[in-house]
């Protein structure tokens, strides 16, 4: 019986696992729902990567098991096995191919955080005078500008401050200030990251996007969210006792209900903002104190005056 080329068991077997890695890369539901224009790149990037990984699975968990099929010691043979030395061929092609893989995803990978803005935050740092530089002078880090938005102004600007435990979001352009993050539909969002305390991190999951906030150093993440919805705003930097509950959630409008949203907020904020937030009551007097429940008490300005003073 004529014995069947090697090369030709290798074909046979590459028709069988390429297409299998293929559909499994492609069809693997691993990932969250995307949500952002970011989203994508990341998710193409992903799937050849677990293309590649579930190929390299079968091939060698394959070897191993058809291995100990043919290679099975047989009963009543109790010799030793064939002494093997090496095979030179097969050491350089089983270190060339994972060589050349791992190239080939790493300007991938280069090519990606280029297409999210990774090397396109902020400007280069420096110097008024030998030796000075202040912050406002250093160049924001983290995913910002790509190609395509190079040089454009954002259509929204949100400060976001990271404390232990919680997230706050400031739009410096209408004065809101908020415990959740607001953004329209298809907007170009820039966040300017800062931290007061440790180091936090920004994930959103839906978003594929992550950038630490860091004390004393300006960062930056910018996106554009593509569907409407509610997904979670996670600190993904292990940062205190409380670290898992440190969570907050975007919420993407269409752009009508967005402007809905600013109409209230800034309604709203515009109002006695010593009533709309918390204060230290030891800095209140006690006239202030008792002003807001003047009419509850049924008296009159100068009635509370004199009860002060009496006292």
């Amino acid at each position: 019986m004529q014995k069947v080329p090697v090369s030709l068991w290798t074909l046979l077997a590459g028709m069988i696992i390429a297409p299998i890695s293929i559909w499994v890369g492609q069809n693997h539901h691993l990932l969250p729902e995307a949500a952002s224009q970011q989203a994508p790149l990341v998710d193409g990037f992903f799937n050849i990567m677990l293309t590649i990984a579930v190929a390299l699975f079968l091939i060698v968990e394959g070897t191993i098991l058809l291995f100990l099929v043919i290679y099975r010691r047989r009963k009543g043979d109790n010799s030793d096995g064939t002494p093997v030395e090496g095979n030179l061929s097969l050491e350089i092609f089983w270190t060339a191919i994972p060589t050349v893989i791992v190239i080939v995803l790493g300007i991938y990978s280069v090519d990606i955080y280029n297409q999210m803005g990774g090397f396109g935050v902020g400007s280069h740092p420096h110097h008024e005078s030998a030796g000075a530089m202040n912050v406002s002078q250093i160049a924001n880090i983290g995913i910002g500008e790509n190609p395509q938005t190079k040089n454009k102004p954002a259509d929204l600007v949100v400060d976001v401050k990271g404390i232990q435990f919680a997230w706050l979001f400031n739009y410096p352009v209408s004065g809101i200030s908020a415990g959740e993050l607001h953004v329209p539909i298809g907007a170009d969002v820039q966040l300017n990251l800062s931290a007061d305390d440790v180091i936090h991190s920004f994930w959103v999951p839906q978003f594929r996007l992550k950038q630490d906030a860091i004390p004393g150093v300006p960062t930056q993440l910018r996106f554009t969210a593509t569907k409407t919805g509610t997904y979670p705003v996670v600190c993904a930097e292990l940062c205190g006792g409380y670290h898992g509950s440190m969570r907050s959630q975007v919420i993407v409008h269409e752009q009508a209900d967005y402007d809905a949203w600013m109409s209230e907020n800034q309604i709203a904020q515009k109002q006695d903002m010593n009533r709309a937030v918390a204060v230290n009551l030891e800095n209140l007097s006690p006239s202030e104190f008792l002003d807001p429940y003047i009419h509850n008490l049924e008296v009159t300005p100068a009635d509370l005056k004199s009860l002060v003073m009496s006292h």
